[in-house]
């Protein structure tokens, strides 16, 4: 499917220019709560305050935030800021005694400037000295707007109500000469993208109506359960630990599986956000719970490994071995996400309440921050978990609303079975079930029954997965 062209900006950390435009901006915030305080005095409405004040402030914070955090890769949310000026551009407006036609004109001119500066700063116009008369002309209608000023005695209260937004327009100009073009052909984030994943812009209608009907991940989960004869993978566990292997077991090779798998069927790398959906690209996230010990007693922690398409059975044992060892240095929980957890459980419980519901709606709105998504075991392409090592069956576990974990496995106890092979003799042979429940929502079930066969047969087969050759797959765009 053919996609529209993008083009993607930068800026330096080092360039002067974007500091200034941070001051302008902070400056010019600090001219919102001062035209507020000195022009209107005790008589300042509810609603100027959070319409010409309240988010100025924020707009401003945002804005400093992203250009000197995620200038490097994420330039295009800056037209965020102006999007949220205009809401209090557009209220004051009203306020400033003009016929109701020079209004409505106003603001249509306004909103085809903010439209014009969001396609620039997004990459759906090439070029970026559009941006800079684009700016110049809304300045020029910010000046405009000012006239009834002129037909009054000088009073620098009245002024000072429009010089924050002149301040802001001069940070988007000092922004326009700081930015430059990357130019390498590759793929970047852009506007909808998320930090922990790029968002897939050729779906079916049904897929994209789909995550609206079914809002909730556990109301649009599939269970899947399967067994898998196991001769051959104990003797492949044998080899590799007679090999200097140490505790390689059953969980590195279904990790090393699943990877090949999400490599040749990408969509497994999927996930679903605030009704939209996502693919992680070059990173398979894997989760699982491990106890320090197998008492009772023993304290549970979480860790997550950051694997790449294409990673060998090799690479994978070593990452997952040296995660395992790192959790079960001490007896204290010490993984990143422990200590979160332990900072926001100190949170009274009314509390802890909103402020779940505002990571829920940050995460709706894939504002989270990075490092908050880099810890939470909520956010990750597979979530593992071993009942093997319990001693049970296997389980179907339930998938988490909060977050983006669009699959679950669990792999039960071993077993034997009594049956009848190809020439009708009766043989004794191990099994393994395992399970697993999956978002419906980020692919078609064809889909999911293709890449648990091919899971399947690698398990069959795990020889195959010491072949260096791996096939690699990138998702659609």
């Amino acid at each position: 499917m053919k996609t529209k062209r993008r083009y993607y900006y930068t800026v330096k950390l080092f360039n002067p220019l974007i500091w200034l435009a941070a001051l302008a901006v902070l400056a010019g915030a600090a001219g919102y709560i001062a035209s507020v305080t000195c022009g209107k005095g005790a008589g300042v409405s509810g609603a100027w305050i959070w319409l010409r004040v309240v988010l100025p402030v924020a707009a401003a914070l945002y804005f400093c935030y992203q250009l000197l955090v995620h200038g490097r890769d994420r330039i295009f949310r800056l037209a965020l800021p102006f999007w949220m000026l205009e809401i209090g551009y557009i209220f004051a407006t009203f306020h400033l005694g003009l016929a109701w036609y020079w209004v409505v004109l106003l603001i249509l001119a306004d909103l085809v400037l903010l439209w014009a500066m969001h396609r620039c700063l997004s990459g759906t116009l090439r070029f970026d000295w559009l941006m800079i008369p684009i700016a110049g002309i809304y300045m020029a209608g910010i000046l405009w707007s000012c006239r009834a000023c002129l037909n009054q005695p000088f009073e620098w209260k009245t002024w000072l109500a429009f010089l924050p937004d002149l301040l802001f327009m001069l940070a988007y100009i000092l922004v326009c000469f700081a930015m430059k073009p990357v130019l390498d052909g590759k793929y970047h984030p852009q506007w909808g993208d998320r930090f922990d994943g790029r968002k897939v812009r050729s779906l079916n209608p049904i897929t994209v109506v789909g995550s609206y009907i079914m809002p909730e991940r556990n109301g649009a989960n599939v269970l899947f359960r399967d067994k898998l004869e196991i001769t051959e993978l104990e003797r492949y566990i044998r080899a590799k630990r007679d090999a200097g292997w140490t505790d390689f077991g059953m969980t590195d090779v279904l990790l090393a599986a699943f990877v090949r798998t999400a490599s040749k069927y990408p969509g497994l790398n999927r996930f679903l956000s605030g009704q939209k959906i996502y693919n992680r690209d070059d990173e398979i996230l894997f989760c699982m719970t491990v106890k320090k010990e197998l008492t009772v007693e023993a304290p549970d922690t979480v860790i997550k490994l950051h694997l790449k398409p294409g990673d060998t059975v090799e690479s994978v044992y070593e990452k997952f071995r040296s995660a395992v060892a790192d959790v079960r240095k001490t007896s204290d929980l010490d993984s990143n996400f422990d200590g979160v957890a332990a900072a926001v459980g100190m949170i009274p419980g009314v509390l802890l309440k909103f402020v779940i519901w505002l990571l829920k709606l940050l995460d709706y709105f894939g504002l989270l921050p990075r490092f908050l998504l880099e810890v939470s075991p909520f956010h990750a392409t597979v979530y593992f978990t071993s009942m093997g090592s319990l001693g049970i069956n296997a389980v179907y576990h339930h998938l988490y609303n909060f977050g983006n974990v669009p699959m679950f496995m669990a792999f039960g106890k071993k077993y034997r079975v009594v049956e009848e092979d190809s020439d009708g003799k009766i043989v004794n042979r191990r099994y393994m079930d395992y399970t697993f429940n999956v978002d419906e929502r980020t692919v078609d079930g064809f889909y999911y029954a293709s890449s648990i066969k091919f899971f399947h047969k690698l398990l069959l087969h795990p020889e195959k997965l010491d072949d260096p050759e791996m096939e690699i797959n990138h998702d659609i765009p």
